[in-house]
């Protein structure tokens, strides 16, 4: 059994606005089995979403619609379905009912323009929103050559209304389908994706059960595993035989799992030694310290940073010596390790982190090299300082000298 998702809306198409419903949907759709082949955005134009749900009816058993059933003029879904099943709208007065006694409760009158969102396709069902003023739509379209219907359904496209009608009443309508899908994202950090793909040589191969795909995001790299099966117990078998080859293949490089960030790693790595960190950023806009502040649990661990973007907040805050910045620069290894050691006495900590600046622009950098930053880690009898090239795009180059450093201080509590 396939779907497609079609959301609605010219807020969408011009990007002004995200579509995140049609990523939730196929997450579960994919937990009752249900593969989703398609997803498709469309501007609120009838023509254009006659097309895109003809084209989907057609091709797959199941359609999940979000958007385009408020009371506006540029509210078409509903008029788009009634188009393909070539039926009129017919207005259902339970569902007036219930909606005028939302704006009764509101001490509103409601707009005549609302009643429109009491009619529906003839043949069609409504289904209940007890969070919004927009029913939705459940229709079961035949389609030529095929022995059964595509089963339609359209919601709001309000994530909170969407959500509680899919999961509430829309689920339980869909049969599921014949198999199980599961995953599991493996995080990475410290090398290319090449490289990586590389390492984990042939699990990375097309066809493979259960899949292993790759993504970067700010340098830090995802290994998704896509496992299906006829059980749940049988789709994470799979995924646990691979998540050891890929922890085997890729070593010090894994640094989390699902949801983990390198500050919960750090944070939590921390607590257990029941140790203290403190940091100290000069190019980075104290990005660190508001990462690590995120974290639940932080406070246990995180004894302050400081922001020291000037060479006189770095000499008064931190001691680093006037003479040193003079002789070597600020953007140097030598600063970058006074900066550490500062901090870590300035705080009474047991680890301290610092980042020296990072230029914005190639211009910035010494001519023939690429611009790059100083990274330090001090500790007890400890100091470690590393050159941290800025390549790549430089949106994101803070990102990433933030999680190169946390990664150094990861290494070291491994």
């Amino acid at each position: 059994m396939n779907a497609e998702i079609i959301a609605v809306g010219s807020e969408l198409t011009t990007g002004a606005k995200l579509d995140t419903n049609s990523q939730w949907l196929s997450l579960e759709l994919a937990a009752v089995g249900i593969t989703v082949d398609y997803q498709t955005t469309v501007a609120d134009d009838r023509e254009a979403m006659n097309a895109v749900l003809r084209c989907a009816v057609d091709r797959c058993d199941v359609v999940l619609i979000t958007g385009g059933l408020g009371p506006t003029l540029d509210d078409l879904t509903r008029y788009s379905l009634a188009d393909v099943m070539r039926v009129e709208l017919m207005l259902h007065e339970p569902s007036l009912e219930f909606i005028k006694s939302l704006f009764a409760r509101r001490n509103i009158n409601m707009p005549e323009r609302n009643v429109v969102q009491a009619k529906f396709p003839q043949g069609s069902e409504p289904i209940t929103n007890p969070r919004g003023t927009a029913p939705g739509i459940w229709a079961e379209i035949p389609r030529a050559g095929h022995a059964r219907p595509c089963l339609v359904a359209a919601m709001p496209g309000v994530p909170s209304e969407m959500k509680r009608m899919f999961l509430k009443e829309v689920l339980s309508r869909l049969p599921g389908g014949n198999r199980v899908i599961r995953y599991a994202r493996i995080h990475c950090f410290g090398l290319g994706e090449s490289a990586a793909e590389e390492m984990l040589g042939e699990l990375t191969a097309r066809g493979r059960d259960p899949e292993v795909g790759i993504t970067v995001h700010e340098a830090t790299i995802t290994l998704r595993i896509v496992a299906a099966g006829e059980t749940a117990e049988a789709c994470a078998a799979k995924i646990e035989a691979t998540r050891a080859l890929i922890r085997e293949r890729m070593g010090k490089y894994v640094f989390g799992e699902e949801d983990q960030e390198l500050q919960h790693v750090v944070v939590s790595r921390l607590g257990e030694r029941h140790a203290t960190l403190s940091t100290a950023e000069a190019g980075t806009g104290g990005l660190m310290a508001h990462w690590l502040t995120e974290v639940p649990g932080f406070e246990s661990c995180f004894s302050g940073g400081l922001i020291v973007p000037s060479d006189a907040s770095k000499i008064d805050l931190l001691g680093v010596d006037r003479n040193l910045i003079s002789r070597v620069g600020a953007n140097s290894e030598e600063v970058a390790g006074a900066m550490a050691l500062g901090c870590r006495e300035r705080f009474g900590s047991d680890f301290a982190l610092s980042v020296t600046e990072c230029p914005r622009f190639e211009a910035e950098a010494p001519a023939g090299e690429a611009p790059f930053a100083f990274i330090a880690l001090a500790g007890a009898d400890l100091l470690k300082v590393r050159k941290h090239m800025l390549v790549g795009d430089p949106a994101i180059a803070k990102s990433r000298a933030v999680k190169a450093a946390l990664d150094m201080l990861r290494r070291q509590l491994m």
